[in-house]
């Protein structure tokens, strides 16, 4: 008789050799080029879309089944990323399915909780509450927050809503936080916000300089494409922080943060000293170099160590790799933009492309990278602080070309300028600005200040949030809540950092009652009783037509591309694509193409500008009471921004630590009688979060380091903002740690 133990259920589970789990893990032929799938998610068809996260771009084949997005992979032929995803993009279907999706209007009751109600009411609402303030306090007491993360269209219909309908003068949207500077960089220096380059750059390039940039956490695709180049490229790093970028490069200067300014006009300084410039592009093709030469003079090599805390020695090693690259490059991100003088420090870079000739040729340029996926769409056609296409509110030519096109009157348009960011929240708290509508963004959270932001959103009168997700820090104050679908649930196109146009498609359906903010606006529009300006916007691609007759004659001119299908056959498509460029049905434009080659730029004289001044010191220095540095930036490739969506997939969240770390140099951790992993508190004057010690050499002493990320960083910020830009200065701070007891 057997004494053996009979299999218990789970046993019979894991050597089962049928059933719905086997069957579901066994692997069948895909078909349409995809390999071998489960076959729970074989596929019926498949389609492109463009990503929903970061500015890089990249194509998304979604496999199809009955109508519905199953699965995904990266495209192969996408020409920003060459078959390659990252983890944000591998879980793009997966964040839509949150258990905190808002599916219904909801509307803040005399108990001040939200509570269901209907579209009509959430409309009728919405128009009532709006222009009672309005009525009381005037058209400029209603504002609108609009983001860098919907279509291109619905940023062109609610920015002519809210302007040329409902009568607001004031609205920006997220982007400020992350490419303003880069924008007046552009415009200053080259005459439009117009970056030059194409990503085939980062393959051509023999010498990569990176200021302010960990390119391989922010943008692993922008990186790999790095990775590709056949070149072995010298690649420079500028950054305070020995970042996963610095630990890769061939050089990296960790220069004292915010002496950026100062390091730049060095190396500047060294290479004409030595002659090393192309002085006859200087000459043909831009103005104020005899000025900017007397300027930086004073910018001695021998004084980088004070200046900037630098080697001397190593500074002069990438000034002559710079001499020595045939194809130098030059690239900045959030290090560069977040700062209070951000600005000119991207002008700093942006000389240096001119001086050398490094730009309008294959791996070159003075290069900015784009934070959201649609930060350039909001750039240019949001009409929050540029008029649409790139036009200028106070230029009454450019003031009669959109009314025209629109066919409204011309006294609908604003002559003046928007308030930046800051400024509509200055004007919350004066009390001069009483009603926000905040689109897809969550200022609760990620603007300056934390606390006070907070404070702030509380003293309107009436705040609407049109949102995704009904859980964000901004949405759970909001009066009237909009349930919005996202990525995926809609279509429409983004502009990436290089200025391609790229197509996303709706695969799946919205839960609930939630509608394309494109609807949502349509439906505005005729409960505020201005639909006759959009009554032919049924349609996103109805907007994109009237967007390439705003475009028509600017330096962004799309009126080539012909439509959606063009769009998605040419795999995105870059600006400039002007229509007498085309000939024929089956032309396509080349998939990359750079600005400059013929050195003519966007200022009337067709020149480029340097522009400069002495750096100034930070509104807030370490002291006695707060004696270290807090710097902020990118954690990890699997988290984006707020975490709003990337903290929905469980998969994203395996690749972080879900305890907040704050980095530590070895030498302030024993000073401080702090362990690996121990409790902390990180204070500054206007807040105190707690994390566990990371102590790690990445960091210098002196200096801490947190997430951007994490939903508490932001109550340590110091509230600065660039002259020129008006952006945030994120990355500058003066804390204090304690060990916790």
């Amino acid at each position: 008789m057997s004494t053996a133990t009979p299999p218990n259920r789970l046993q019979q589970l894991i050597y089962a050799k049928d059933g719905s789990l086997t069957r579901d893990l066994l692997l069948h032929p895909g078909e349409y080029g995809l390999g071998k799938v489960p076959v729970g998610a074989k596929p019926d068809a498949t389609t492109t879309s463009v990503c929903g996260f970061c500015s890089t771009g990249c194509g998304l084949e979604l496999h199809m089944k009955d109508g519905q997005a199953v699965n995904l992979s990266p495209s192969v032929d996408w020409p920003v990323n060459l078959g390659m995803a990252c983890p944000k993009g591998w879980e793009s279907l997966t964040v839509l399915k949150a258990n905190d999706r808002a599916t219904r209007p909801m509307l803040k009751g005399p108990d001040g909780k939200l509570a269901p109600v209907s579209w009509d009411e959430a409309m009728q609402t919405f128009c009532t509450r709006f222009k009672d303030i309005q009525a009381q306090h005037g058209n400029d007491s209603v504002a609108f927050l609009s983001t860098g993360q919907i279509a291109t269209e619905e940023m062109f219909f609610l920015g002519s809503l809210a302007k040329f309908g409902m009568g607001m003068l004031h609205g920006d949207g997220n982007t400020r936080q992350c490419m303003a500077t880069a924008v007046v960089s552009y415009k200053e220096s080259f005459g439009f916000d117009a970056p030059p380059f194409t990503y085939a750059d980062f393959e051509e390039s023999d010498v990569l300089v990176f200021v302010g940039s960990n390119l391989c956490i922010a943008h692993p695709i922008m990186w790999e494409r790095v990775l590709r180049n056949p070149h072995d490229p010298k690649i420079i790093v500028i950054d305070p922080r020995r970042t996963e970028t610095a630990v890769a490069a061939t050089h990296h200067l960790p220069l004292r943060p915010k002496t950026d300014m100062a390091l730049l006009y060095t190396i500047a300084n060294v290479l004409i000293k030595k002659g090393w410039i192309d002085q006859s592009y200087i000459d043909n093709h831009t103005n104020s170099f005899d000025q900017f030469q007397a300027h930086v003079a004073e910018y001695q090599l021998e004084d980088s160590l004070v200046n900037c805390g630098l080697d001397p020695a190593a500074v002069m090693e990438v000034v002559q790799a710079i001499h020595d690259g045939k194809r130098v490059s030059f690239w900045w991100t959030m290090g560069v933009n977040q700062s209070h003088q951000g600005v000119r420090t991207a002008q700093a870079i942006i000389n240096l492309a001119l001086m050398t000739g490094n730009i309008g040729r294959p791996g070159t340029g003075a290069n900015s990278i784009t934070g959201q996926c649609n930060a350039m769409g909001s750039r240019l056609f949001s009409n929050t602080t540029n008029l649409l296409g790139g036009h200028d509110f106070t230029k009454e030519q450019d003031r009669q070309k959109i009314a025209g096109i629109l066919d409204i009157p011309e006294t609908h348009i604003p002559t003046e300028n928007s308030w930046s960011y800051d400024a509509i929240m200055e004007g919350i708290r004066r009390g001069d600005i009483r009603g926000l509508w905040v689109i897809a963004t969550n200022p609760a959270h990620s603007w300056i200040h934390q606390q006070e932001a907070k404070e702030t959103l509380d003293k309107l009168d009436f705040l609407v949030v049109q949102d995704m997700y009904d859980s964000t820090e901004t949405a759970v104050r909001a009066d009237l809540l909009l349930p919005a679908a996202g990525w995926g649930e809609k279509e429409g196109t983004f502009i990436n950092s290089e200025r391609r146009f790229g197509l996303h498609k709706k695969v799946v359906s919205a839960p609930g009652e939630a509608l394309a903010d494109f609807q949502i606006f349509r439906l505005v529009s005729h409960y505020w009783g201005c639909e006759s300006m959009c009554a032919d916007w049924k349609t996103p691609e109805d907007v994109f037509q009237v967007m390439k007759k705003c475009s028509e004659g600017q330096p962004c001119d799309i009126t080539g591309i012909r439509d959606y299908r063009m769009l998605d056959d040419a795999r995105g498509i870059q600006w400039p694509t002007k229509q007498d460029q085309s000939s024929g049905d089956d032309w396509l434009p080349l998939p990359q193409r750079r600005l400059f080659e013929d050195g003519q730029y966007f200022h009337a004289d067709g020149k480029a500008r340097f522009i400069f001044e002495p750096p100034e010191a930070p509104g807030e220095e370490p002291c006695d009471a707060f004696p270290l540095r807090l710097l902020t930036g990118r954690g990890t490739a699997a988290q984006w921004h707020t975490q709003t969506k990337t903290s929905k997939s469980a998969v994203l969240r395996t690749l972080y630590s879900t305890t907040l770390l704050v980095d530590i140099h070895p030498q302030d951790a024993d000073a401080l009688l702090i362990e690996p992993h121990d409790w902390v508190q990180v204070q500054s004057a206007r807040g105190e979060i707690r994390a566990r010690a990371n102590v790690t050499s990445s960091v210098q002493p002196g200096q801490v380091f947190l997430p951007m990320h994490n939903e508490v960083t932001n109550q340590l910020t110091y509230p600065q903002f660039d002259s020129y830009s008006r952006q945030p200065s994120y990355k500058n701070a003066a804390v204090r740690i304690v060990k916790s007891s």
